[in-house]
Parts: structure tokens; sequence; C-alpha cells
């Protein structure tokens, strides 16, 4: 890994966010010689994966996680937990020799196309001719107003603090999600011994993690649904019927888990619930997912009104800067380890062409009616 340069330089395409969709887009323009630095605002690659909590594990088996030009290590069926997950990216970073500056935390981007200036938490600043934002699926921790109506003796810990069981006092638990984090979290909750309620806000359906003795994604793969682009009607009846993958309501009831509707509103250590039930809790395990702030981006008209940038399969309306990496951007893939290499082939061929050939000429975003927003997705 070829750590980075003078202060103040300039580069052709600043890429924010080294984690894996930040890294396949580098991998691509370092194989059509573009000039690029990618900047990463921790001090080590992978740390938004490390920092998960310590049982999980991918629902997508190692074959499917690999980036391009470098297999995921291990049993290629078996599925890598968040530390597997974040020593494989440090070391994709360092096999490729990628130029990535760590502790290069972007505050500030402003500017226009051809000459953009990202402004540094050190001070620095650079200038470089186009941006990509690839800062990821994991956004701002999303919990919502009332949550501030709890007692201050109420434990609260959103899943992007959690670590494991020994965060959350004994007694009665209310985990408020219900998709993919909500049903592990409170499955290992109850096994270790809690009184662990689930609130759910919509019942998705669950899916095992094998079908007819074959791995999800495997079929999803295989029939190439996972590639379906957002817009088309099996994109749109995916996107609108994402599952639960992995874990059963069964399971959980077997486990012990109570099942409640929307939680709506609390009081002390009262939380209430849509159907007109109550539940007096002890600690709240926030499984609501995550929102993207991107308000570090002041050039005018790039954001929505909730402060996500606008974008539609990685077009934003502002010429020169593109995302990567964020949920359903073109398809269910983009945001997915072993997947986003389809997006960040297609972003690095047009980042490439548009060095190559001077001055930018790229078509507009769609109407604000048709547009995608860059919203995080909620567990």
């Amino acid at each position: 890994m070829r750590r980075s340069r003078t202060a103040g330089h300039h580069v052709g395409v600043a890429i924010v966010g080294a984690g894996q969709a930040g890294l396949a887009v580098g991998y691509y323009l370092a194989r059509s010689g573009v000039d690029f630095l990618l900047l990463e605002r921790t001090d080590q690659i992978g740390t938004s994966w490390a920092r998960r909590w310590d049982s999980l594990r991918l629902f997508t088996p190692a074959r499917h996680d690999a980036l391009p030009g470098l297999a995921f290590p291990g049993e290629p069926w078996a599925y890598p937990g968040k530390g597997d997950v974040a020593a494989y990216l440090a070391e994709y970073a360092t096999h490729h020799r990628l130029p990535v500056r760590t502790g290069a935390h972007v505050v500030r981007l402003a500017g226009q196309s051809g000459a953009f200036n990202l402004q540094l938490a050190s001070g620095e600043a650079i200038t470089a001719r186009r941006v990509v934002v690839a800062t990821g699926a994991f956004g701002a921790p999303f919990t919502p107003a009332w949550a501030d109506r709890l007692d201050p003796d109420v434990v609260q810990v959103h899943t992007d603090a959690y670590r494991n069981p020994g965060q959350v006092p004994t007694g009665t638990v209310l985990v408020v999600g219900g998709g993919n984090s909500g049903f592990q979290v409170s499955h290992e909750l109850a096994q270790a011994g809690r009184r662990v309620h689930l609130s759910e806000g919509t019942r998705l359906r669950t899916l095992p993690q094998q079908i007819l003795g074959r791995d999800l994604f495997w079929w999803l793969t295989t029939t190439r649904a996972i590639h379906a682009p957002a817009g088309s009607l099996v994109g749109r009846r995916l996107r609108a019927n994402e599952p639960v993958i992995g874990s059963s309501r069964r399971a959980l009831h077997r486990a012990g888990v109570t099942f409640h509707s929307r939680a709506t509103t609390a009081e002390g250590n009262r939380v209430d619930f849509a159907d007109g039930a109550t539940l007096q809790v002890d600690a709240v395990v926030w499984a609501t997912g995550y929102r993207h702030d991107d308000n570090w981006v002041t050039i005018p008209g790039a954001l929505d009104k909730n402060g996500a940038l606008c974008t539609d399969d990685g077009t934003t309306p502002v010429p020169g800067l593109h995302t990567i990496g964020r949920p359903w951007q073109r398809d269910r893939g983009s945001s997915l380890l072993g997947y986003v290499a389809r997006d960040a082939s297609r972003l690095a061929a047009r980042l490439g062409n548009a060095t190559q050939t001077g001055p930018v000429t790229e078509p507009e975003v769609p109407a604000p009616e048709h547009r995608r927003h860059a919203g995080g997705e909620s567990s």
C-alpha cells in the first residue's frame, strides 16, 4: 500500500472512503493508469468491519466475497466473520499497492468538475478533477427522536456500537428493528439469558441460508437476480421484499423472543407499540439502520432535503461527482462485498475515458421525481 503524498497536491480522481467499494474502483483505475488517491478517514483499512459486533458473520459465503484480483481466503462455502473481512480489505490494498491515505478525514467538499476542493480535518487541502464518494452503506446510526424520552437508567445501544451481550444488562431488553441485524442480535441476547422482545416495523419475509442444498447466493448469482437493475420488474420486487437471511421467527420464538408491532414512542421506561401494547424495559438495542449524512458536500444542488447525495446509478447532479457502494445504487449487489466490482468496473471505465478525453460531458441526473436518493437502508 502506497501512502501519500505532499500537502496540497492535485489528483485526477479522489476517492473518499477506502472500504470495499472504494478499493474496487481503485483496482480498476490502477489498471487503466489513471492518477487517483483513496482517502480513508480512519487509521486502518477495514475499521468499519472490525468494529461490528463480535459474533457477526457474513450471509454470503467466501466464494462470493472476493474483490477483483484477489480471492477471499478460506473454505469457499464458509461464512467469514467481521475480522476476516477487515483483514482481507487491508491485505487487498497492500497486495495491489493502491495509493491509500489513512487518517484522511474529508470534512468539506466544494468546487466544481475539474476543480474540486477537498478539505481534510488536518487542515490540508487536496484538489481533484473528479471525486467518487465511496463512504459505503453504513452512514450515521439512526435512532428515532423519541429515544430521548426514555429514562437515563434505560441502557440504549445502537447495533453500530453493540459488540456482545455483556453490554446489555439482565432484565427486559427491547430490540427495535426487524431486519437481519435485529434478528441476529435478538437471538444472541436471548441465548445469553436476556428476556428479549423484538419490535418489527414491517414484517419482513425470512429466507433460509440454503435452499435445496445450495446457498441462497448461489441461486441469486446463477439466476442473475442479484444483478437485476433496481428499476426492472425483478429489481423492484426484490427491493420491495428485502428478506431476513438465515434467521427465522420460529428459531427466535424457540429462543424465547417475543414479537411486537412497530415501536411508536416512549415515556420513562415504557415503550408503546402501534397495536396499543406497552412494555417496561431495562434496555433498548436500536437495530434501526443508518442514514447517509453527506452534509460535508457543500456543492449547491448535490444533496436532497435530508442531507444525502442525490444519485442515480452512481451519477449525481454535479458533473464529475460520483457515488459507489450505496444500497441499490444499481442492483442488489451494489453494496455487497463480493458484488460491488460490477459497479466499480463501470464507474472506473467512465472515469478513465473522461480523464483521457478532456472536458466533462456527462448526462444530467433524471428529474427529481425519478431520482433515487442515496439514503441508508434500515434494519
